[in-house]
């Protein structure tokens, strides 16, 4: 790639952009009365943004999570306690203007504040004594999120899944209505997420629905087929699309992840280090 082709997927912090890239919403009145732990996370010398951390025991994998464009960490309260149940601790975290975090979300901040975002975490978690592995996972936005980390922080993560994750900037911008022509976007610009991918050696899951009508299932192949890693895995729910992957297949879904996070416990990987 020459000095002209270097990524830069901020040219995309446009207003016509961010108004179809992003949909933030607040998070519902009244407080959550679960038993996981609501954190505000520093990102900026202004700015915090809201996680909630599903904690079920201190030996269990630590799944960080980066949600799709239209969620917020909320839309999860039903889901960490599931996902506790099968041994992990789910730790959701939410971009700015989303839920309780203060400022306005922009791609430029989504890969800034994924940095400081996994530094909290890993201090967070060695604090309270939570000395299980710690895996990336990023649903759809969310993979550019955790494939921003892995090219910058292999060391420190012990797996990647990538749920329904765009390879290309180019075609989804298509889909949300977006000319790239017309804005002067080319995919040399974009988040890079397919050269990013091919850095990261470590144990990694690709899990995309068959029928995604937002980010075709062909982007989930060509980031699989990128990866490097000497453990990787794409599983395919059939018969499902973007919004309803994790109904129609929850039980194949929650089987993958469940093994997986065996493996990069196995593994003792770098963050163990």
């Amino acid at each position: 790639m020459t000095a002209n082709q270097t990524p830069d997927p901020t040219v995309l912090d446009r207003p016509d952009v961010l108004m179809v890239l992003f949909h933030p919403r607040p998070e519902p009145p009244g407080a959550y009365r679960g038993p996981a732990r609501d954190l505000m996370i520093p990102v900026a010398a202004d700015v915090a943004v809201g996680a909630r951390f599903h904690m079920q025991a201190p030996g269990n994998p630590n799944l960080l999570f980066f949600h799709g464009n239209g969620e917020i960490v909320a839309d999860y309260d039903e889901l960490g306690p599931v996902y506790n149940a099968q041994g992990i601790n789910l730790l959701a975290v939410d971009y700015r203007g989303y839920g309780r975090s203060g400022g306005q979300p922009s791609v430029a901040a989504l890969l800034a504040d994924s940095h400081a975002i996994l530094t909290f975490t890993r201090q967070w978690l060695s604090d309270h004594h939570y000395g299980g592995p710690l895996i990336l996972m990023g649903r759809s936005l969310g993979s550019a999120a955790v494939l921003e980390l892995v090219v910058t922080h292999p060391q420190q993560i012990d797996g990647l899944i990538v749920e329904s994750g765009f390879a290309q900037a180019a075609p989804l911008l298509r889909l949300l209505g977006i000319d790239p022509d017309r804005i002067g976007f080319v995919e040399a610009q974009g988040f890079g997420n397919l050269d990013k991918i091919r850095t990261y050696e470590g144990p990694t899951l690709i899990i995309h629905a068959e029928f995604d009508h937002i980010i075709p299932y062909s982007e989930g192949e060509a980031l699989f087929a990128a990866s490097p890693a000497s453990h990787k895995q794409l599983l395919q729910i059939p018969g499902a699309n973007h919004n309803d992957i994790f109904l129609r297949g929850m039980s194949a879904y929650l089987e993958a992840v469940g093994q997986f996070c065996g493996v990069c416990r196995a593994s003792g990987g770098p963050s163990a280090e």
